[in-house]
């Protein structure tokens, strides 16, 4: 019984880390076509139409998601919870008006900043095929992670903090 154990067990990490590696060499494939450079945004209106000016001085996290993409719902959890601690800003990529978007965070209880790109004129800009997509920035606006995809609470919190 012990032994049945051991070999299950060895055997869901292995395919734990097989699924591991393999989600990471996608997300490195689908990210070969994104706009690189320096992030450019200084003030964008976001979806209750104030303007919010971009700090100067401080990591951005951008995530481009839609209200239509079941990968975004599951992570968007992730998203509001490193909001609350560094400056995150998202793009509602063609999901809508804003009442619908604004529907779409109070069902989800989300609370993070929006730009409604309701055209896809963001999505265009910074080359976005696939949903979710993140962009972290560093304080001098360089690019410095990109993540095609699903991205864990922990991985985004660790990839912040190394820009700190």
């Amino acid at each position: 019984m012990k032994e049945k154990l051991k070999k299950y067990l060895k055997e869901i990490i292995v395919f734990v880390v097989v699924l591991t590696i393999a989600a990471n060499a996608f997300s490195y494939y689908r990210s070969q076509d994104l706009n690189k450079e320096k992030l450019d945004l200084q003030t964008v209106t976001l979806l209750d139409g104030s303007l919010y000016t971009l700090p100067s001085d401080k990591p951005v996290l951008l995530h481009f998601w839609a209200t239509w993409c079941p990968t975004c719902k599951f992570e968007a959890s992730n998203i509001e919870k490193i909001s609350k601690d560094y400056e995150v800003i998202t793009v509602a990529v063609q999901s809508g008006t804003k009442e619908q978007i604004q529907n779409y965070l109070d069902e989800h209880k989300l609370s993070f900043k929006v730009i409604n790109d309701e055209d896809g004129f963001y999505s265009r800009k910074f080359n976005i095929q696939a949903f979710p997509t993140t962009f972290i920035y560093d304080s001098k606006k360089s690019l410095k992670f990109s993540e095609v995809g699903y991205t864990s609470t922990f991985g985004l919190y660790a990839r912040m903090a190394l820009l700190k």
